[in-house]
């Protein structure tokens, strides 16, 4: 059984998105799931849900509670490995700081500790500036070492003209891939 974490950041319209991939995840009995929640998942209520029943959910399916915070995530590279880690969804804002090499909430922490072990990361990217200001992040962490993407596409031509959003579906398939040392392509549908 392979050891996942599993993180999630605020992009909240792909919440429900996101925990049906876990959920099929935790489903398949191939993985122990460590969840992970960003400060804003895991703390603010908006109009596509509560964070409290985000924090259920996310418990539920994975039986036990999410690190929710930088102390939690550290150890989750050396002293708890992990396999692989999943960014489900991926925003923007964590995106650019993955890129700059910025650790400064659970997500960041669990990637930066997880990187030290030299072990891959597929991100799932749910970004409305990800084809204006994030775009040269995306090419940035394509360029690193143990970085990779689940294969993306505009969600909204007309208006999110900048807007990308991971194809969920192709999850499974990314972490398969990047297991395996590869990018799925092709990356932009």
């Amino acid at each position: 059984m392979l050891k996942l974490g599993f993180a999630m950041c605020g992009s909240f319209c792909t919440h429900k998105r996101a925990v049906s991939v876990l959920s099929a995840l935790a489903a398949s009995g191939g993985f122990s799931i460590t969840p992970i929640l960003s400060r804003a998942a895991a703390f603010t209520d908006t109009r596509f849900g509560t964070a409290e029943s985000l924090r259920g959910a996310v418990s539920a399916i994975c039986g036990r509670a999410p690190v929710v915070d930088i102390v939690g995530a550290e150890p989750l590279g050396p002293a708890i490995p992990q396999d692989i880690l999943v960014i489900c969804p991926c925003t923007g804002c964590t995106l650019s700081k993955l890129a700059h090499a910025v650790t400064d909430t659970s997500v960041t922490m669990a990637c930066k500790a997880h990187l030290r072990a030299d072990r891959p990361v597929v991100i799932a990217l749910a970004s409305n500036d990800a084809m204006a200001g994030n775009l040269s992040n995306i090419g940035e962490l394509l360029c690193r070492k143990n970085i990779y993407f689940v294969p993306m596409r505009q969600d909204d031509v007309e208006h999110k003209p900048h807007s990308l959003v991971a194809d969920f579906d192709r999850v499974p398939d990314a972490i398969t891939a990047a297991l395996e040392g590869r990018q799925l392509r092709p990356l932009f549908l």
